[in-house]
């Protein structure tokens, strides 16, 4: 490997250390309740590869053993997932000339990978774009691992795993408490977090995730036009 791609490496795995012992724990809880389910490394290795999606791998477990259908795994996953259309559109410029690893940065852009390609970097078009690869590569790296591991120590290890689905949630305010700590501006988490809160309010826990998307991509994108016309 080229010293200018090892030293952009290492950045990345700087970045995403936090990720890493975010990942490798949640990871580790899904393995460990697919097993409890019956389902083997194989599954744990071919969701986490295939699927990549932390909430909706641990909802899958119970769509499969409740035998639900294609069209309601279909539509629940839209649901759950449905946010990442908001995260997609905001990367298709920045993602725009990132060559035979677009796909790939586009299928595997997370919460966690997203919160840290989605920001300005003092770097060439070149060096950003194998960054954004490295991060992204490395955290699906991690999610696998964690999930292989966790299903091989469920086969030898043995408990109540009530509540352990839990680490996902401490995983987001994790990132949002991160985030909020290395910004001076706040303005877009007080958004985030207010949209989410009223849309709760009005539309209940079950429907308010895509109308809190919605409203969060008008009032950023609001926001943005308004900073752009002072400027």
């Amino acid at each position: 490997m080229k010293a200018e791609n090892k030293s952009i490496l290492k950045k990345a795995f700087t970045a995403t250390l936090p990720i890493m012992a975010g990942y490798l724990v949640l990871g580790v809880g899904f393995g460990i309740i697919l097993k409890s389910k019956g389902y083997g490394v194989l599954w744990a290795f071919a969701m986490s590869t295939v699927i990549y999606a932390g909430s909706m791998q641990y909802l899958a477990i119970d769509l499969i053993c409740g035998g639900a259908g294609l069209l309601t795994t279909a539509l629940t996953t839209l649901m759950v997932n449905a946010r990442h259309l908001f995260y997609g559109i905001s990367m298709v410029e920045k993602y725009k000339n990132a060559g035979k690893a677009k796909p790939y940065l586009i299928y595997a852009l997370s919460d966690e990978t997203y919160s840290l390609v989605c920001v300005d970097m003092d770097m060439e078009k070149g060096e950003r774009n194998k960054f954004c690869l490295f991060v992204t590569a490395l955290d699906q790296f991690y999610w696998v691992l964690g999930c292989v591991l966790g299903s091989l120590l469920g086969a030898v290890i043995t408990f109540n795993t009530e509540g352990m689905d839990f680490a996902l949630t401490a995983l987001f305010v994790t990132v949002f408490v991160e985030q909020w700590l290395s910004t001076r501006d706040h303005a877009a988490a007080i958004v985030g977090v207010g949209a989410s809160v009223i849309c709760l309010v009005l539309f209940g826990s079950g429907s308010f995730l895509i109308p809190s998307m919605v409203a969060i991509t008008l009032a950023l994108t609001l926001m943005r036009k308004r900073q752009e016309a002072v400027q």
